[in-house]
């Protein structure tokens, strides 16, 4: 009996090793590129975007973005309103301050202001780190230690900051978290994100929350705005520029804000301002529509994230996912085709190994032999001995993958410009300025150029020469501050 049972063993063995030695020996006997070229072309009519269809989307867009104005709750863009109703005009004056609290550092900023021959005069900040502790304690603590640092950049202050007797400091908060604004200068806390976890905060109005952090340090500031940080990118923009009408971040995460009618928001139920305008902070990375090029991969990464059926257009369009898609991409190709070898790499199994700067530096390699990709896959997936039509095809996968989020982000913007009736020529010839932050937008030139040359696709060549494209830096910051500032009594 055991003399059988070591045979039937030894013979299920060998079995086994004869199956594997055969896979590997068909995987082996070479990569047969018109299959692989094949798959990609399968891949790639699942992503295409042609100028017709990014008009329906953008229109789709559209769609949404006015019953997200005409009520709460009645389209997947909130179309928040950020009540600010009066947007720089560079004859801003005086000293400002500005809190940029998005993550596990904050910064505090000091701004001067000279009027419209000055412009910005002086402009210093300091970076602080937030404890690990403080991230999951109480609220008291988090905004007393946010406090503290305010109050010691202050007091580091020279003679030529300080203020008028009877005159407070005003402070513009940048707050990047899910935030109900209730008015300029309030709102409470819908959740924490980015590994904060303080309950007792959920629900509280932040700005009061930093307001007692900051009279029990005895600093006598005021919170002038709470602004969420694409609004700033807006605004630090119109700064810049008065012909500024949006503003879109484009980096790890996404969204945009705009210069609406305040006559063409319904929900608007109080006065409206006087300037007859208002800043919408549209969350535009939760947009769906059936028109999206959904793949198989976008639905594999969206099933196990940790918002499944949330921020579909962010997912498709942002820095923290691109490298992702690509990377699932070359997996799914590298198990049916040994294009990195007989086995598959191990770490091109681990989820997000593959961030957006490598997927970008891969994608910008112009050496003739591809050197950059060669180590870029080396150090970052453990692949050696590449040949150069595998490098290629890695970038190739690379190009349609930015390329399919450059041109739906610029079908997002092309919503706002039609949105705003800015999409026709004017006899004014007046321009429309889009601000755009964010590394993706900034770091990311494949990206970059793909989304101005399909905005200028979209809008045809007349219009499109009076629409410009502007990069914005540390709209968060500079820009709360401005907003601080334009509000000011």
């Amino acid at each position: 009996m055991e003399k059988r049972v070591v045979c039937t063993a030894a013979t299920v063995a060998a079995v086994a090793c004869v199956v594997a030695v055969l896979v590997i020996r068909k995987r082996s006997k070479g990569i047969k590129w018109g299959k692989v070229k094949e798959m990609l072309k399968e891949i790639e009519l699942k992503c295409a975007l042609p100028i017709e269809r990014l008009k329906q989307i953008a229109s789709a867009m559209e769609t949404e973005m006015h019953a997200g104005l005409a009520s709460d709750g009645g389209s997947k863009l909130k179309m928040l309103l950020s009540y600010v109703d009066k947007l720089p005009t560079g004859a801003e004056e005086g000293l400002f301050y500005a809190l940029d609290l998005g993550g596990t550092n904050f910064r505090v900023l000091r701004v001067q202001l000279g009027g419209k021959e000055g412009g910005v005069v002086r402009q210093e900040h300091q970076e602080v780190s937030i404890p690990p502790h403080l991230m999951v304690g109480s609220s008291h603590d988090l905004f007393d230690f946010i406090a503290e640092a305010l109050s010691s950049f202050v007091a580091s202050e020279g003679e030529e900051y300080k203020v008028p007797e009877g005159k407070q400091r005003e402070l513009g908060f940048t707050f990047s978290f899910p935030v109900k604004q209730l008015s300029l200068s309030s709102g409470t806390l819908i959740k924490w994100t980015k590994g904060f976890c303080i309950e007792e905060t959920v629900g509280q109005d932040v700005v009061a929350e930093l307001t007692k952090a900051m009279e029990r340090q005895g600093l006598d500031m005021k919170v002038a705005a709470l602004v969420n940080d694409t609004v700033g990118t807006l605004v630090g923009g119109r700064y810049e520029d008065g012909d500024v009408m949006a503003g879109v971040i484009l980096g790890t995460g996404s969204n945009a804000a705009y210069v609406e009618r305040a006559s063409s928001i319904p929900k608007w139920h109080d006065e409206l301002p006087k300037s007859g305008e208002m800043v919408i902070n549209m969350e535009w990375g939760n947009f769906k529509s059936p028109l999206l090029p959904i793949t198989e991969f976008d639905e594999a990464l969206d099933f196990e994230s940790l918002n499944p059926g949330e921020q579909i257009y962010e997912k498709l369009i942002s820095g923290m996912y691109l490298g992702e898609v690509v990377r699932r991409v070359l997996l799914k190709v590298s198990e049916e085709f040994p294009i990195f070898g007989d086995i598959v790499p191990p770490k091109l199994e681990a989820p997000f190994i593959l961030r957006t700067p490598q997927m970008s530096a891969i994608h910008h390699d112009s050496s003739l032999d591809l050197k950059v990709v060669t180590k870029k896959l080396k150090e970052t997936l453990g692949i050696h001995n590449t040949s150069i039509k595998t490098r290629k095809f890695v970038v190739d996968v690379c190009d349609m993958v930015a390329k399919r989020a450059a041109r739906l982000a610029a079908a997002g913007i092309y919503a706002i410009i039609k949105k705003i009736g800015r999409d026709t020529l004017s006899d004014d010839k007046q321009r429309t300025v889009i601000a755009i932050d964010g590394g993706l937008f900034e770091h990311y030139t494949a990206f970059s150029d793909c989304l101005e040359r399909t905005l200028r696709e979209l809008l045809g060549e007349e219009v499109a020469n009076s629409v410009v494209i502007k990069h914005a830096n540390d709209g968060s910051g500079i820009g709360a501050a401005l907003i601080a500032a334009s509000h000011s009594n």
